[in-house]
């Protein structure tokens, strides 16, 4: 007799890929990552231009447009996640695809990180089943529309 499909949110800790221990310890760190980026994120405003957010944590500027006249690779992608944390959804995806991304996918781990302790459920559980390479192509493919995108719409043009 075959058990049924387990859904991947309801693996206790016991039956995770990785020992408890070492489950809690992942899902604590990726939580805090998570928890901090969110803080500092929502403490600071979307730069109205599309980039330059990240200057308000304290980094310099960015030295790819003054050097090439284009955005680099990642420009907006601070803005982009700044304006997902405070819940502008459309204005991130249009400020950055990329970057809009790479905050709902890393609000949504640490949100199920969090779940994860909370509940004694296994954190590695599901992030082993996920199909890892799909999800790199996906993210590389995303990354270098993004780019094309912030070059499209760059205002430097």
């Amino acid at each position: 007799m075959t058990s049924p499909p387990r859904a991947p949110w309801t693996v206790p800790i016991a039956a995770g890929p990785l020992r408890p221990g070492s489950d809690r310890v992942f899902a604590g760190i990726v939580a805090a990552v998570a928890v901090t980026c969110f803080v500092a994120l929502a403490r600071v405003a979307p730069d109205a231009r599309g980039h330059g957010t990240h200057e308000q944590l304290g980094l310099d500027p960015c030295g790819w447009p003054l050097h090439y006249g284009i955005p680099c690779p990642t420009c907006g992608c601070t803005t982009a996640a700044c304006l997902v944390v405070h819940g502008r959804l459309f204005a991130a995806v249009t400020t950055q695809p990329f970057g809009a991304l790479v905050a709902l996918f890393g609000l949504a781990v640490g949100v199920h990180a969090i779940a994860c302790l909370v509940r004694g459920r296994s954190f590695a559980d599901l992030l082993v089943r996920l199909p890892f390479w799909r999800l790199v192509l996906a993210f590389v493919v995303l990354f270098f529309a993004g780019w094309g995108w912030t070059y499209l719409t760059w205002e430097g043009r």
